[in-house]
């Protein structure tokens, strides 16, 4: 007997009791229109849309495609979805436990049916990150061929899991991360559904938006909690399912956290507060709070960016290529895993010596603009590279600091008004002490006074 997605038993008797199956699996969707986000992969004549058949027919037939997102964003129910609708075989096999046997015998039974009967087959293969190099070779000739439209299925970047050849004979279909009003529109559904939940209990909003950050993006996460905390409030005899309920089916308390107001500010105002006073543990419970709360993770990339800077500067030259390379990080992972990559940089950039000096430097420069202390630039320091510049005076009297010894020219730069002021105060805090002695070193070889 042949695989497949679902079985002819498992159908019959999801048909005859509904309830027997997970709600996430009750409430997939039986056709495109149906499937909830990825919408810029489902326009008419779209190649999933060709797979179930719509768009007619010629001499450019279906594409094999393989379906690129995180868990939970609809790759199985697109494949579900094209076993219900096309009148193609469909067989589905799984990197986990399959192996190069079992793909060789879909291939040799699909070359049967195409040349027996004219039964064009659909091969889906989840998880094909899984499959090694030889596994994926074994595909090529029925791909190449299309002995089999296959629909592979993977979670991991396939420029780096998939084989070129493979790649380069199916399109390529990256899936996004399912919105929060996505989710939303799917959980409605399943309180209201026939399929569902069939209106036995009521959903409160503070419920349904804790249901939302529970669910991070993952529509099966989100009915998966669902159900749970719906059959816990129906054993209670409650009319809804209460942030209360949902938190004890769980085990997950809702953080009291509007990303919109204040609290969204004030969690983040604490962290670089915790981070600036480098208390480590307070810091990563601001940021654990901020992640728990379902807050954007670049939105706290940028904020470390900004605290390496502002609160640490030249005491750890480090810290701020370690936040710059904490925000890449995050924006090619996300969540869950980019919690890491965070915890990282706050409890390096918390653990740091600091100092304020870039700050207080710059924020003096700009007061004396912002107040109209600048004043010409100094005739010797001004391009001389035009023509005509010679004859205004430019760069004459000018001192190339390379040509001299210790590779520093007394000459000098600042406008008149200002060529005594000094902005960069340096503190003697970690590496930054030794930026203070060579601002030391060099004023005094410049002949600055101090202002």
């Amino acid at each position: 007997m042949e695989p497949d997605l679902f079985t002819a038993a498992a159908e019959e008797r999801q048909e005859k009791d509904p309830t027997g199956s997970p709600l996430a699996v009750r409430m997939r969707p039986r056709t495109l229109d149906e499937v909830v986000g990825q919408q810029h992969l489902l326009k008419p004549g779209s190649p999933l849309r060709r797979l179930v058949g719509e768009g007619g027919s010629g001499p450019a037939g279906p594409s094999s495609v393989i379906l690129w997102g995180p868990p939970g964003t609809g790759k199985t129910t697109l494949a579900y979805v094209v076993s219900k609708a096309t009148n193609k075989r469909f067989v589905e096999l799984s990197a986990i436990t399959a192996g190069v046997k079992e793909v060789r015998a879909v291939i040799d039974g699909a070359r049967r049916a195409v040349g027996g009967y004219g039964k064009e087959t659909v091969l889906f293969l989840d998880e094909i990150h899984r499959f090694s190099k030889a596994q994926q070779d074994s595909l090529l000739p029925a791909v190449e061929n299309r002995w089999v439209t296959l629909i592979a299925a993977t979670t991991e970047n396939p420029y780096f899991s998939v084989i070129s050849p493979l790649l380069s004979r199916s399109l390529l279909l990256t899936l996004e991360p399912l919105t929060d009003d996505d989710v939303r529109g799917l959980l409605r559904r399943a309180l209201t559904d026939e399929r569902g939940l069939k209106e036995a209990v009521g959903l409160p909003e503070d419920t349904e938006e804790h249901l939302l950050r529970i669910a991070g993006g993952d529509a099966r996460r989100a009915l998966t909690a669902l159900e749970a905390a719906a059959g816990a409030a129906l054993d209670k005899g409650e009319s809804e399912v209460s942030l209360t309920t949902l938190e004890e089916t769980v085990d997950r308390a809702a953080v009291k956290y509007d990303r919109d107001g204040d609290q969204h500010y004030d969690v983040a105002s604490a962290l670089i507060k915790s981070i600036r006073g480098s208390d480590v543990d307070a810091a990563l419970h601001y940021l654990a709070r901020m992640i728990e709360a379902g807050e954007d993770p670049r939105f706290i990339a940028r904020r470390l960016m900004i605290s390496a800077s502002e609160d640490i500067g030249l005491a750890d030259p480090n810290a701020l290529p370690v936040a710059v390379a904490a925000a890449q990080a995050v924006a090619m992972i996300g969540f869950p895993e980019a919690a890491l990559t965070l915890s990282h940089a706050t409890i390096a950039l918390a653990l740091a010596p600091k100092s304020n000096a870039a700050t207080t430097a710059i924020g003096a420069a700009l007061d004396d603009v912002r107040k109209g202390h600048a004043g010409p630039v100094p005739a010797h320091l001004r391009d001389s590279h035009y023509k005509g510049a010679g004859k205004l005076g430019h760069g004459q009297g000018y001192v190339y600091p390379h040509d001299l010894p210790e590779g520093i020219a007394a000459q000098q730069y600042a406008p008149d008004e200002l060529k005594d002021r000094a902005y960069y105060e340096p503190t003697r805090h970690g590496a930054e002490a030794r930026y203070a002695d060579a601002v030391e070193w060099t004023r005094g070889h410049l002949g600055r006074k101090r202002s």
